[in-house]
């Protein structure tokens, strides 16, 4: 804070508040609630934090037990609300329109009726024309002409409570979709009852304006006005927010530097989201580098940064975050990639140094960065779809099972729209984003290994047709082809008769029982081979495939060197393709 700004009550009653939030944002739920009435100034607390903030406090507080701060909220963080909850993408929910209507109607009904009539009177007219039916009694009409089931508070106006637009909830028993058009029918009422107590002229006005609504023009108007206000938050319309993931490198980052501006009064007036940037955890490189951060007014403009960016991220992949769990998957993936396109602008290869990286989210604005880090993935799956046009792999019309489950679960997180890193489980998923660079290199090696591979079976040059309704795989297919190459079979015998597998696997060993290892010379035997079947020299192949071979025949030891000779069995060999004499498909 500088010193102009020191004595500006404003400017020191608004970190004062921010001083409060991050209190409160470190408690439980409980505590939390019970932080914000202790204030004094509750109100001006509440109004104080920024609309999404106060969304996931109520989330986290639970909706029922909020209903005291939902009654002290401002009509802004009422509209956030209502813009997340309402919303199934362009389609507004009806149910959820109740459910959240009714939610503010029990936080505050006196201010709730005020709102609906005097700020939202389309919107409430919209609802009404989707879940009720109105007739007009004549002076000299009996009610019972309009029909059963009506209410009415003039004695003019009817009102029966309709299921043309009502969608019961899905997988509900019968008793919960009674008790849900219970409650639906109870709030209408009371809501209606509250609006003529409140301005009986404008509860008639409001019936009469719900006879003419035209629905599709008004959803469609309120899709825009929501996706307005949404976009002053960083929601950006999805053609623009996907931007966020137009890859960038480092040649052009250098031109993008962060233009350094002076802060006015103004802005250290607005609150700045503390929940993305609290949800940070010191186990990634750009949350090290944030703390060690220190000016106040970096790390403000920061957390603005990087909430703006994670919003960018949920319009891009067409979210919507109703949960602080569904908030960390975000910052995890945005860490992730801010994390990667720091390392890569720091020096790759190399253990980054935190003071730099530091200065180097001071210096580039954090989307650039991540896009500097995405572009890395993206570069691989760009990668994989080229090789994927001219494989050998792909002009065979084989699946992608091919590969193998390691091999395959790689190809398939780069081959999808944004690119995924196969975790196998790990982490307790098969896939997630990539986090750092070791992901990207660890994607980028097995990668060049398949290509490597498929340009290896492009020039052994063999016929599979009549094998790929089998189990084939490029392990068992490289293998029965050596196996068939040193049983002197003169032409690619694939499968492989049992009695030549046989004799090929009695020439496979060296020495006796647990000791018993896979010949240097069957090795030697396998590279000359390949040699001289592709016209690659053995450095070449060595270079590019040697971990995988060093790989394949130790599985082959591992499967295989217990077995005795007698109890080979077609069914229960995996490694190669075999078929007995009178082996029937």
């Amino acid at each position: 804070m500088n010193k102009e700004n020191e004595n500006n009550p404003a400017v020191n009653r608004t970190a004062e508040l921010l001083s409060q939030r991050k209190e409160i944002f470190a408690l439980s739920p409980e505590k939390a609630l019970d932080r914000i009435f202790e204030a004094k100034h509750p109100a001006a607390l509440i109004h104080s934090f920024p609309e999404a903030d106060f969304y996931f406090l109520v989330n986290d507080i639970g909706i029922h037990d909020a209903l005291e701060i939902l009654a002290l909220a401002s009509d802004r963080q009422w509209e956030y609300i209502l813009d997340i909850e309402l919303w199934e993408k362009d389609r507004i929910d009806i149910n959820s329109v109740t459910r959240w209507l009714d939610i503010l109607f029990q936080a505050a009904p006196a201010r709730f009726v005020k709102w609906a009539v005097e700020k939202t009177p389309e919107f409430i007219e919209y609802y009404l024309y989707k879940n009720i039916k109105i007739a007009i009694r004549e002076h000299d009409e009996d009610p019972s002409d309009l029909g059963k089931d009506l209410i009415t508070f003039d004695d003019v106006l009817y009102i029966r409570i309709s299921d043309d637009y009502y969608a019961p909830v899905e997988s509900g028993t019968e008793a919960e979709e009674g008790d849900q058009k219970e409650k639906r029918e109870e709030f209408i009422k009371k809501m209606l009852e509250k609006i003529a107590e409140y301005d009986y002229e404008k509860y008639r006005n409001i019936l009469f304006e719900t006879m003419t609504v035209l629905s599709a023009e008004m959803e469609e108007e309120f899709y825009r006005l929501r996706n307005v206000r949404l976009e002053e938050k960083g929601f950006l319309p999805f053609y623009e927010a996907v931007g966020v993931y137009a890859p960038l490198k480092g040649k052009t980052l250098a031109g993008r530097k962060k233009i350094a501006k002076s802060r006015d009064e103004s802005d250290s007036l607005v609150p700045v989201p503390l929940y993305p940037f609290g949800m940070l955890k010191e186990d990634n490189l750009f949350a090290m580098s944030i703390k060690r951060i220190e000016p106040v007014e970096i790390l403000g403009n920061l957390q603005a940064e990087f909430a703006g960016l994670c919003n960018r991220i949920i319009s891009a992949d067409q979210r919507t975050i109703k949960s602080r769990d569904e908030l960390k998957e975000i910052v995890k993936k945005a860490c992730g990639y801010l994390s990667i396109g720091l390392e890569r602008m720091a020096a790759e290869g190399e253990k980054p140094d935190i003071c730099r990286t530091a200065a180097l989210i001071e210096k580039y604005h954090i989307e650039h960065i991540f896009r500097t880090g995405f572009g890395l993935a993206q570069e691989l799956k760009e990668r994989a779809d080229k090789w994927l046009k001219r494989s050998w792999f792909g002009g065979q019309g084989l699946s992608l099972g091919f590969w193998g489950e390691e091999w395959m679960g790689v190809l398939g997180g780069l081959l999808i729209k944004k690119p995924l890193f196969f975790d196998n489980y790990k982490t307790g998923y098969i896939y997630r984003e990539f986090l750092s660079l070791a992901d990207v290199t660890e994607s980028r090696k097995v990668l060049e290994e398949i290509i490597a591979f498929d340009d290896l079976l492009s020039l052994v040059g063999t016929d599979i047709k009549h094998v790929k309704g089998r189990s084939l795989n490029y392990k068992n297919l490289l293998l029965t082809l050596f196996a068939g190459y040193r049983t002197g079979l003169q032409k690619d015998a694939v499968p492989l008769p049992y009695d030549d597998f046989t004799r090929f696997f009695a020439t496979l060993w060296t020495g006796k029982g647990k000791s018993r290892r896979i010949d240097v010379s069957i090795k030697e035997s396998f590279l000359s081979w390949l040699t001289g079947r592709t016209g690659l020299n053995p450095a070449e192949i060595t270079h590019q495939l040697g971990r995988v071979f060093d790989d394949l025949f130790g599985e082959i030891e591992s499967e295989y060197k217990k077995v005795a000779l007698h109890d080979l069995d077609p069914r229960y060999i995996n490694l190669f393709l075999v078929q007995k004499k009178d082996w029937l498909d």
